[in-house]
C-alpha cells in the first residue's frame, strides 16, 4: 500500500470517527456530567470497540453477514435495545439534580472504559462501514504491519476525538449551561439515543 493510499484510508476512518452517533453522544454527556477524566477512559473503551469491529471487518465480517444475514439482524436488534435501555435511564433521571462532584465518588476508570466499549459494540454499523472502507481501499496482500498501523490510527482517532468532545462538554461554561437546562438536555440526549437505537434495529 502506498503512502497516498494509507492517508486516504486514514481520512475515511477519521470521517467515520467524527460523525455523530451513540459514541459521540455518550462522550458529550459523560464530559458534562462526570468530567474529562471519566470521558477519557470512556473514549478508550470507544476506541477499543472500534478496533474490535475493524478487526472483524478485516477478517471478512461483511462476507459473514452476507452469508448469514440473521446474524447481522441479531446484532442490530440487541445493540438497538441496549441503546434504548440507556436512553430510558437518561429520560427517567432527567429531572434529578446534577450531583456535586465533590460529593459523589467518580466513576472508576474500568467502569467508564466498559461503558464506552459497550456503547461502541452496541452499534454494529461501524462494522459495516469499516468493512466497506477496507474492502474498497485496502488491497489483498497488504502487509500485516500496515494493517496494524491502520488499527492503531483508528484507535487513536476514535479515542482522541471522543476525548475532545468530553473535554469541550466538561468546561465550566458548558457545564453551567447544562445545569440550567438539565431536564431538557437529558431528555433530548435520551430521545436522540433512543432514535439511534431504533434506527440501528430497524435499518
Amino acid at each position: 500500500m502506498t503512502l497516498a493510499a494509507f492517508l486516504a484510508v486514514a481520512g475515511l476512518l477519521t470521517m467515520g470517527a467524527v460523525s455523530p452517533g451513540p459514541a459521540v453522544l455518550m462522550s458529550a454527556r459523560t464530559g458534562v456530567t462526570e468530567g474529562v477524566r471519566t470521558g477519557f477512559f470512556l473514549s478508550l473503551g470507544i476506541g477499543a470497540g472500534a478496533v474490535f469491529w475493524a478487526t472483524l471487518a478485516l477478517s471478512g465480517l461483511a462476507l459473514v453477514f452476507q452469508i448469514a444475514p440473521t446474524l447481522l439482524w441479531a446484532f442490530k436488534i440487541l445493540g438497538g435495545l441496549y441503546l434504548v435501555w440507556m436512553a430510558i435511564g437518561m429520560w427517567r433521571h432527567a429531572a434529578d439534580p446534577l450531583p456535586v462532584v465533590t460529593d459523589v465518588p467518580p466513576r472508576s476508570a474500568l467502569s467508564a472504559f466498559r461503558l464506552g466499549l459497550f456503547t461502541q459494540l452496541a452499534n454494529p454499523k461501524p462494522a459495516v462501514l469499516l468493512s466497506a472502507i477496507f474492502v474498497g481501499t485496502v488491497p489483498p496482500g497488504t502487509g500485516a504491519w500496515v494493517l496494524v498501523a491502520l488499527l492503531a490510527y483508528l484507535f487513536l482517532v476514535e479515542t482522541g476525538w471522543n476525548t475532545i468532545v468530553a473535554r469541550i462538554f466538561s468546561l465550566d461554561r458548558t457545564r453551567a449551561g447544562y445545569i440550567s437546562l438539565k431536564t431538557v438536555i437529558d431528555r433530548s440526549f435520551g430521545g436522540l439515543l433512543a432514535l439511534l437505537g431504533i434506527k440501528i434495529a430497524a435499518t
